[in-house]
């Protein structure tokens, strides 16, 4: 199965970027597959992306879901309802899902600005919405088939396809951003820096008062 990128970036400046080649000004370019992300990230930082953001995800997972389960106010609501998901599911995929979700509105942020589901949605909407998502993870399922996609969205661009499950495009994502050293999106960035820092513990040395936070009451 072909999982080639195309994408579109923005950089003011070259940079080594190994596997992934130099871009400047705003081009679409083929970039790499699905292998070659990982070992691109693997090779910057040692560490191989895939096996590693799942592996810490299953780690933290039952202590998030307590965190998760304290929360009050608002969020709280909105988390019991993800922690009701994650207790009635036998799937680990999307229990991996929730665990991100989860974080997500932990950190005061949209999981819908993550992860965007399209569900019976016709052609035209799908392209608008897609085309309206600077980064994302897009998932399609035909409500009159079996038929699905998911996958990666950089600048209104599918980048990635045929994933096989949204933790993964996630994981992909995260990736694709950390090796382009791209800026995470603003409305993100704290879902993001949890991702980077806690999960795969790079660059934890300084965290935000809101990664903090969780870090430290993860293990109470």
């Amino acid at each position: 199965m072909s999982r080639h990128i195309y994408f579109t970036v923005h950089f003011g400046n070259t940079s080594d970027c190994g596997l992934l080649p130099d871009v400047y000004n705003l081009k679409i370019i083929p970039l790499c597959s699905f292998f070659q992300i990982n070992a691109e990230f693997k090779r910057i930082t040692t560490i191989p992306l895939h096996s590693k953001f799942f592996s810490q995800l299953d780690l933290h997972c039952d202590n998030l879901r307590k965190l998760f389960k304290r929360r009050g106010g608002q969020l709280g609501q909105k988390l019991r309802q993800i922690v009701a998901q994650m207790d009635d599911c036998e799937d680990v995929d999307v229990a991996r899902e929730c665990v991100i979700k989860g974080v997500c509105i932990y950190m005061g942020e949209d999981p819908a600005k993550l992860i965007h589901k399209y569900v019976g949605v016709d052609e035209a909407n799908i392209e608008e919405g897609i085309g309206a998502t600077t980064i994302g993870v897009f998932h399609l399922k035909d409500c009159s088939s079996a038929d699905e996609d998911i996958g990666v969205v950089l600048e209104g661009i599918r980048v990635l396809s045929n994933l096989d499950s949204v933790p993964t495009a996630v994981a992909m994502l995260f990736g694709l951003i950390y090796a382009m050293n791209l800026a995470y999106p603003a409305d993100l960035r704290y879902t993001f820096e949890v991702l980077q820092k806690i999960v795969m513990e790079l660059d934890g040395g300084k965290l935000s008062n809101k990664a903090l936070s969780l870090k430290k009451h993860l293990y109470e």
